[in-house]
């Protein structure tokens, strides 16, 4: 599939919005933050959220009829995200500048609904075989808890220094984790094997069939849309580098800054990370082969 940078920078500053309300919320649950650590929390979380929502725009042809996405909320996990998310938003601010133990509650379950609509969107597409997998909802958890623990260890450290160790402990953890289940649907990925063929495609039986014409000269929706165009060379780049980025590097700035009592290393853990997410995610929807390209893809 073709990343679209839109989808891309809003999963990635949603799910970063996300986990920070979680640590927040978790701080509440383990004793009685700091007004300030609430405050500039959940107004960060909902400003990522809310940066996410904006992004999402540009993948709309028309804004004009935008709020009809929503109206299929019975059945399309798109539309229940289009809920989902302004009211996560909300409920974060809310919670932000009120402290409320129960608007907190609030916003934890929005906040976890936003998660599972979010991955189901990809993972309920059975024809994308790299996406159908409940490996992608846990992903989409682990790696958005990850970035915002990350992200509220620089905070702690400015309103609440007694919970730097505990929330970059757990920022380590997460990010681990998110590298064991990244790294088993990457190899789950790498032993897929095709369910259609260009032979089951055109019903035809015989062993070799060879595509030798597209059937019109210029391109089209399907040439652009469902093909990254991006080299094995590329893609093996962007692998590596979100690899590095997303997983190893913040796991070492976060130990160096708490090794040296560094505030500097703590607080570029989080864009390091981000951008690793960022290109983690394009690799996501870069990896999806849509079965249409058994046919498009080879020309294109």
């Amino acid at each position: 599939m073709r990343p679209a940078f839109s989808v891309i920078f809003l999963t990635t500053l949603c799910g970063a919005g996300q986990g920070l309300l979680l640590a927040i919320y978790g701080a509440q649950l383990a004793s009685v933050p700091p007004r300030g650590l609430v405050l500039a929390g959940g107004v960060l979380a909902a400003a990522l959220a809310a940066l996410g929502l904006f992004a999402s725009f540009f993948h709309l042809g028309r804004l004009k009829p935008a709020w009809r996405a929503a109206s299929q909320w019975r059945t399309s996990w798109l539309s229940r995200e289009v809920i989902a998310l302004p009211v996560f938003i909300a409920l974060s601010l809310l919670y932000a500048f009120t402290g409320s133990f129960f608007i907190g509650t609030a916003a934890l379950a929005a906040c976890i609904a936003l998660f599972v609509c979010t991955g189901m969107i990809y993972a309920c597409l059975k024809f994308l075989q790299e996406w159908a997998s409940p490996l992608t909802l846990v992903n989409f958890v682990l790696l958005g808890c990850a970035s915002g623990f990350t992200l509220a260890a620089a905070l702690t450290a400015l309103f609440a220094p007694s919970l730097v160790v505990p929330y970059a402990a757990a920022a380590v953890v997460l990010t681990l984790l998110g590298l064991a289940t990244r790294g088993a649907s990457l190899a789950r990925n790498a032993r897929l094997k095709a369910r259609s063929t260009v032979q089951s495609a055109i019903g035809a039986s015989h062993p070799r069939v060879a595509q030798r014409s597209q059937g019109f000269t210029g391109g089209s929706f399907n040439t652009r849309e469902f093909f990254h165009g991006a080299s094995r060379a590329k893609l093996a780049a962007v692998k590596w580098s979100f690899l590095v980025l997303a997983f190893a590097a913040p796991v070492v700035l976060i130990a160096a800054a708490l090794a040296l009592g560094s505030l500097g290393l703590l607080a570029a853990a989080f864009p390091v990370q981000y951008l690793g997410l960022l290109a983690e995610r394009w690799f996501f929807f870069a990896q999806a082969n849509h079965p249409q390209n058994l046919y498009y893809q080879a020309i294109a």
